[in-house]
C-alpha cells in the first residue's frame, strides 16, 4: 500500500489500518512517524483488530514496548509488538529490548520514532507517516504510506 490517504474519523483510520494488515508479513518492520497526536496509537489499536488481537491497545511511550497476541484460532501474524523508542539512545538500547529476538519470532514491529533504531531497521521497512490536517477545526489527518529509496 502506498500513497496518501485522508482519514477524518477513527473508524476511517482503523478502515485503512486493516487494509494495511492485510499485505503484513511475519517480520515485518512498520516505522509510524508524526507528531504528538496525530494518530499513531490509533492506527496500531486499527491494526490489532485486524489481526485478531483482542484486547486493550494504548501508546508504550512509557514503557516502551507492549506485545500483543492474536486470539484467531489459526493467525497469520501471531505477534503483534508496538514499540515507542522515544526514550531510547540508539541501536544498542534498541537491541536490548529484544529486536532481533521479536523478528526471529516473527512479530510484526510496529516501531513509533524509529530513527532511535538507526541501521536496525530493515531497507524491507514499511513507512506510514501521521499529520494533521491544516485549521483548528479541521481534525482530518494525512496518513502517507511511502518507502524509502523506492523499496
Amino acid at each position: 500500500m502506498k500513497g496518501l490517504f485522508e482519514v477524518d474519523s477513527v473508524e476511517e483510520t482503523w478502515e485503512l489500518a486493516a487494509r494495511f494488515a492485510d499485505e503484513l508479513r511475519p517480520g515485518d518492520v512498520v516505522c509510524l512517524e508524526g507528531e504528538l497526536g496525530a494518530g499513531k496509537t490509533t492506527f496500531t489499536q486499527g491494526l490489532a483488530a485486524a489481526l485478531g488481537v483482542s484486547g486493550r491497545v494504548t501508546s508504550p511511550t512509557f514503557c516502551i514496548v507492549q506485545e500483543h497476541r492474536s486470539s484467531a484460532a489459526s493467525p497469520r501474524i501471531p505477534l503483534l509488538v508496538h514499540m515507542d523508542l522515544y526514550r531510547l539512545s540508539g541501536e544498542e538500547d534498541v537491541e536490548a529490548i529484544g529486536w532481533e529476538d521479536y523478528l526471529s519470532r516473527g512479530a510484526v514491529l510496529v516501531v513509533e520514532w524509529p530513527d532511535r533504531a538507526g541501521g536496525l531497521v530493515p531497507e524491507s521497512a514499511r513507512h506510514v507517516s501521521f499529520l494533521h490536517g491544516e485549521g483548528e477545526e479541521n481534525r482530518k489527518i494525512l496518513i502517507d504510506f511511502y518507502a524509502v529509496d523506492g523499496v
